[in-house]
């Protein structure tokens, strides 16, 4: 028997912040769809590529800033104070020497270096707002993107909206301008952002998971580059089919 109460939900809206829900054609989707790879293979579940989109000519991890004081820190300026590096698959939990649920654990963190991990999810907008600027130089339409949204956060019921599949997830598509994609923190300030970003022109896409304290891009050789000379940024090349984390 269950025992557990369904939990309340406020009614999705049809628009998430400016971004619009989309209720019927989701074919600007398509080409994220039906991917067959398995666990752990280029384009599957757990992979680059599947948190991406496939077929990009490179591949970059975003890594989620830490914090001290409300602060962002890097990961690199945390794995130096454990006296580790941090590669390019690097796990958070691994350079602060907790195990994988570290999120749940009462006490963690380094006096005087970190005392808040990396946000766990989609993009973070500050991560966000850094981010949009250099994606808009590497696409011809900027005021036309798509998005797709987990339909498993808790905050809001879509329920009544069409999902379309990637990996391991079911997503709702919505609408808008790239800069639109921090929008949905209007509505709430611990609003999840998309977890899937892509122009009209599929230059590039940004990918993110609930699981996830990295967001990743695909695109161009030239987006790639500029995104890892940001430094704005913290980030490390990676390979379609690396594992993600």
């Amino acid at each position: 028997m269950n025992d557990y109460r369904p939990v309340d939900r406020d009614l999705a809206p049809e628009h998430y912040g400016r971004l619009r829900v989309q209720t019927a054609d989701l074919t600007p989707a398509g080409w994220l769809t039906g991917r067959t790879a398995g666990f752990g293979e280029a384009g599957g579940l757990g992979t680059v590529s599947g948190v991406t989109g496939p077929g990009f000519p490179g591949y970059v991890r975003v890594l989620h800033p830490a914090s001290l004081d409300e602060r962002p820190v890097r990961w690199a300026t945390a794995a130096a104070a454990y006296g580790r590096t941090v590669t390019p698959t690097a796990r958070w939990h691994e350079l602060v020497g907790m195990d994988g649920m570290y999120h749940n654990a009462s006490e963690y963190g380094l006096p005087g270096v970190w005392d808040e991990h990396p946000a766990e999810g989609p993009t973070p907008p500050p991560v966000a707002e850094a981010l949009i600027p250099v994606l808009a130089r590497h696409t011809r339409t900027p005021e036309h993107c798509w998005f797709g949204l987990w339909n498993g956060y808790g905050r809001w019921d879509f329920d009544r909206f069409p999902v379309f599949g990637t990996p391991g997830r079911d997503e709702v598509l919505l609408s808008g301008t790239l800069a639109d994609a921090v929008s949905p923190t209007t509505l709430d300030e611990f609003a999840e952002l998309p977890d899937l970003w892509w122009p009209r022109d599929r230059a590039w896409c940004v990918g993110g998971d609930v699981d996830l304290v990295s967001t990743y891009v695909g695109g161009s050789p030239e987006l790639i580059a500029e995104l890892l000379a940001d430094p704005g940024l913290e980030t490390h090349p990676v390979a379609a089919g690396d594992p993600v984390g």
